[in-house]
């Protein structure tokens, strides 16, 4: 595996992960799961929400098979309402390919960072290695660490 910005971040901060290489074309996070043979409610995607007023869009990490109960987040963020951007809107928003979207390849990007708190029963989930054909699988304390990320029931 060659690696690439968020590899190389996770080996700084010594972090221990294991990357996986799969098929480069766009993945969803339940056929990652089948391939990789996990549980699909390990393995989260990242899904980009869009705030209504100003500020900058949320990455919500929630599992595979789950989808984002978009009045829940806001409910749990305190925001009004909150808006699923298209796949190309979102690709725009974070310069990343839809299927390679994540927290750790746009830390430092100003994105806030909510988990589903279904990770908190385990300890390592997986999630996009910030490119398509990566995944990776990281401890998930410290992948609240590293993004600040918040943990809110938002997924159905």
């Amino acid at each position: 595996m060659k690696p690439n910005n968020v590899t190389r971040l996770l080996d700084s901060r010594g972090i221990p992960y294991i990357a996986y290489e799969l098929p480069a074309e766009k993945l969803g996070a339940v056929d990652a799961a089948l391939l990789m043979g996990v549980p699909p409610e390990q393995v989260f995607k990242t899904i980009v929400v869009v705030r209504e007023g100003k500020g900058k869009p949320i990455l919500a990490l929630i599992p595979g098979p789950f989808e984002v109960d978009l009045k829940a987040l806001a409910r749990a963020l305190g925001e009004k309402k909150l808006i699923l951007p298209t796949e190309r809107e979102a690709e725009r928003l974070t310069g990343l390919q839809a299927g390679g979207i994540s927290p750790l390849a746009l830390l430092n990007k100003g994105f806030q960072v909510v988990i589903d708190e279904t990770a908190i029963l385990y300890d390592e989930i997986y999630i996009s290695g910030g490119q398509r054909g990566l995944d990776i699988r990281l401890p998930v304390e410290a992948l609240a660490e590293l993004t600040g990320a918040e943990f809110a029931d938002f997924g159905r």
